[in-house]
């Protein structure tokens, strides 16, 4: 059986403690941070062995966003500008295709094959520092457009898009890693713009909650609640495999298992646990059991669409973003 969870692992290679515990315990799919990754050559051998280790092709994750969140870096891969700069481009839906393209031909020749981006949430004077920059724009249809393209880049080139914070981090005003963020806007503003920039992308096959609480739907984290988990399925209406943040994250309360228990019954697909510590994994996948059958359906249908992969030549793409670059003044 499938474990309902995502998890990380400890370093640069998988110990034999960790093969033999993701052997057992059979997540989903892993998620690789700054502390796993050295060379190309390093990354795709420990890929390699992770899916090893459970028998399958298991999705392997990363937030490779580009500018501060980008784990896969320079010298070995290309620095990317941070989202909400390139948002300024003249033909940002272009570029954010053409660095989405290019960027999933670098995940894919290391087996990373699934990205948490692009950032769907709204950029506004009161978006905390730790997310603003990450954004792609300052309004929802500006960043619903960005976003999109941005999502079918990556699908062009066989890497799962993992469109967040959903329903929309933007208007926090705290760091959710160490705090639970408070949103205390009206339904129906909420509704008419953070949620709306998802919209449009309902039909991406993977999404990542957000740990915040929306007063005017409930007291729970969106992470949490059956009331905001029911509104990304109804009112956003995404039907693709759904995600939590990190279950670590400072933002949730109670034992990992706990956090765990609550994510899943809220009504999640998957949890995702981030910081590779054993007894905090245990306790994930003791609390988030196994895939439902309507999250195996999810995950099928987005393997699916992993496969869908289309031949280009990476280098014209580089040197059409190249020549948008220098016609935007960058």
């Amino acid at each position: 059986m499938t474990s309902a969870t995502i998890l990380g692992l400890s370093g640069l290679t998988l110990t034999e403690t960790e093969r033999a515990f993701f052997r057992e315990a059979q997540p989903w799919g892993f998620i690789l941070f700054a502390r796993n990754i050295d060379t190309p050559d390093q990354v795709l051998r420990l890929t390699s062995d992770l899916r090893e280790a459970v028998g399958r092709d298991a999705p392997v994750l990363i937030d490779q966003e580009g500018g501060r969140v980008q784990r896969m870096r320079a010298p070995h891969w290309r620095e990317w500008l941070p989202p909400l700069e390139q948002a300024a481009f003249l033909d940002p839906e272009r570029s954010f295709w053409l660095r989405a393209r290019i960027m999933a031909d670098e995940l894919r020749a290391v087996g990373v094959d699934s990205n948490c981006a692009p950032c769907c949430d709204i950029a506004g004077p009161q978006t905390h520092p730790f997310l603003r920059n990450r954004c792609m724009g300052e309004d929802a249809a500006t960043v619903a457009r960005n976003a999109r393209a941005s999502a079918m880049g990556f699908l062009a080139g066989g890497v799962l898009p993992v469109i967040k914070h959903i329903p929309g981090h933007g208007r926090a005003t705290a760091d959710s890693h160490k705090d639970l963020p408070l949103v205390e806007a009206c339904a129906e503003d909420l509704i008419a713009q953070d949620f709306a920039a998802f919209q449009p992308l309902h039909d991406m096959p993977m999404a990542m909650t957000a740990h915040i609480r929306f007063a005017a739907f409930d007291d729970a984290p969106a992470t949490q609640s059956p009331v905001m988990v029911d509104l990304i399925r109804q009112v956003i209406g995404f039907d693709g495999l759904l995600m939590s943040d990190d279950l670590s994250m400072q933002a949730l309360s109670g034992s990992i298992r706990q956090r765990a228990e609550a994510t899943m019954a809220a009504g999640c697909d998957i949890t995702l646990h981030c910081n590779g510590e054993r007894s905090e994994m245990e306790e994930a996948v003791v609390g988030a059991g196994t895939l439902s059958d309507a999250a195996k359906t999810r995950a099928a249908a987005a393997i699916a669409r992993r496969a869908m992969r289309e031949a280009v030549d990476i280098a014209v793409l580089e040197r059409e973003l190249a020549d948008l670059l220098q016609a935007s003044g960058v």
